[in-house]
C-alpha cells in the first residue's frame, strides 16, 4: 500500500482564508498564498517599505528634489517622503567623496520624475525646502552682479599691493 500524499493547504497571508492546493493567489487581496503550516513570517523592514510606496510615483528617471547635509538629514527627508508614498535615494553630491568619513558630506535627495511634484509639495510644507527651485539656478543679473563686485576687489587689492610696493 502506497502512502497517500497529502494535499497542502494554502492561506492566504493577509486574511487569513484557506485555499486548496491549486489556488495560488488570494482572489480578494490579490497576494501570493502560504502554506498553512509554515510559520507566520515577520515583514522585513525592506518589505515594509516597499508596502509604502505608491506604484503611479515610482516611474521615470531620478530627478534632484533636495539637497542634505549628512547621510543621517536625508535618511529623515527620505522617511519624510516615504510615509507620503514617495519613494527616493540618496546620491552623495559631486565633489564630496571622502571614503575616511563615509555618512559625512552632502548629499543630493533623489525621487522618479513621476513623483517630484508630489516630493516637493511635501518638502515645502514641512519646510524642508525653501520656494526656490532645486539645483542652484542663479539669475544672470545675480551672477553678473557678483562677478562685477569680485572684479572690483581685485582691482583694489592689485591698486593697493603696487602702492605698498612704490
Amino acid at each position: 500500500m502506497t502512502p497517500r500524499v497529502r494535499e497542502p493547504s494554502l492561506v492566504c497571508p493577509e486574511c487569513g482564508l484557506r485555499f486548496d492546493g491549486q489556488a495560488r493567489f488570494c482572489p480578494d487581496c490579490k497576494l501570493p498564498l502560504v502554506l498553512a503550516d509554515a510559520e507566520p513570517r515577520v515583514p522585513s523592514e525592506r518589505h515594509d517599505r516597499a508596502r509604502k510606496v505608491k506604484p503611479q510615483l515610482s516611474e521615470g528617471e531620478l530627478v534632484k528634489v533636495a539637497w542634505a547635509r549628512n547621510q543621517s538629514e536625508g535618511e529623515f527627508i527620505q522617511g519624510l517622503l516615504l510615509e507620503e508614498g514617495v519613494p527616493s535615494m540618496l546620491r552623495r553630491s559631486a565633489g564630496f567623496d571622502v571614503p575616511d568619513f563615509l555618512a559625512a558630506g552632502p548629499r543630493d535627495v533623489m525621487v522618479p520624475i513621476s513623483g517630484v511634484d508630489a516630493a516637493r509639495e511635501i518638502l515645502l510644507q514641512t519646510e524642508v525646502i525653501g520656494d526656490e527651485p532645486v539645483g542652484g539656478v542663479v539669475s544672470p543679473g545675480r551672477l553678473l552682479t557678483g562677478l562685477l563686485v569680485a572684479l572690483a576687489f581685485g582691482a583694489l587689492v592689485v591698486w593697493l599691493v603696487s602702492l605698498a610696493i612704490h
